[in-house]
């Protein structure tokens, strides 16, 4: 009985440190042996990130914030590779690790905190709606059997049918796959409203379109991270912090015109 008992405490020692040298590397560690960050982010949105067609470079403050946190991981901003995402995949490429990290107009929710970690916000907005000036649509109760257009995977069309509800209004939401789609579809009669975030509304603004008063609900953006990677969640909310304290975030906020 005594030997069984000693054999049994060598096992469980010897599993355990077999466990540790296969247990997944600390997040933080594995982005630094891979020598840079990949951030998902978005090439459609001017203003937070958006790939300009003249210098076929990204730009935006999302944008920016990447490259402080790469700054921050290697000391070198240019240690940044960005990907391309929209509202239906961000989620996935991060779960799949394709990405590090996603910083891609990402609204914060309980909902989506089960999922992923979420840095501190870094930019609050609400939904708005986009109008042809030539429609005489003026406000909400307007869009009454129209055709309302929103970002697939986004939470704008669970905003929009709650405002629908509340108003007492029916309109008929599409889904598109991104915002330029829906640009596109407002400009050509497909649908009657673009609807998304009013930051994002303003990107696409031009002498045909219109923005109507109403504010709804609060869209709340931060960097989503993988779940219970809190090392590099700890060192993305101090890159945040840092730019909020030294007033850095207000100089990008006016940068690219979103204060």
């Amino acid at each position: 009985m005594k030997f069984s008992l000693k054999a049994l405490a060598i096992a469980a020692i010897l599993l355990t440190n077999t466990t540790a040298c296969f247990a997944k590397p600390n997040g933080l560690d594995q982005i630094k042996k891979t020598g840079s960050l990949t951030v998902g982010v978005k090439d459609d949105v001017p203003g937070f990130g958006y790939m300009n067609p003249a210098t076929r470079q990204f730009e935006g403050l999302e944008i920016d914030l990447a490259k402080a946190i790469a700054k921050k991981i290697f000391g070198n901003a240019d240690k940044v590779k960005f990907v391309a995402v929209n509202a239906k995949n961000r989620g996935p490429f991060l779960n799949q690790d394709r990405v590090d990290m996603i910083i891609a107009t990402f609204t914060v929710t309980d909902e989506r905190r089960q999922n992923y970690d979420f840095s501190d916000i870094y930019y609050t907005d609400s939904v708005g709606i986009m109008v042809k000036k030539a429609s005489g649509i003026t406000n909400f109760k307007d869009l009454e059997n129209k055709k309302v257009g929103v970002t697939q995977g986004s939470m704008t069309a669970t905003t929009m049918k709650n405002a629908m509800i509340k108003e007492s209004v029916f309109a008929n939401v599409v889904n598109y796959p991104s915002n330029q789609t829906l640009k596109d579809a407002l400009d050509h009669g497909e649908i009657d409203a673009f609807c998304i975030d009013k930051a994002i509304l303003h990107g696409y603004l031009d002498s045909s379109v219109t923005i109507l008063p109403e504010r709804y609900d609060e869209m709340k953006y931060g960097v989503a991270i993988k779940k219970d990677n809190t090392a590099v969640t700890k060192v993305v909310n101090e890159v945040i912090r840092d730019m909020v304290k030294s007033g850095e975030l207000d100089k990008l906020l006016a940068k690219h015109g979103l204060n």
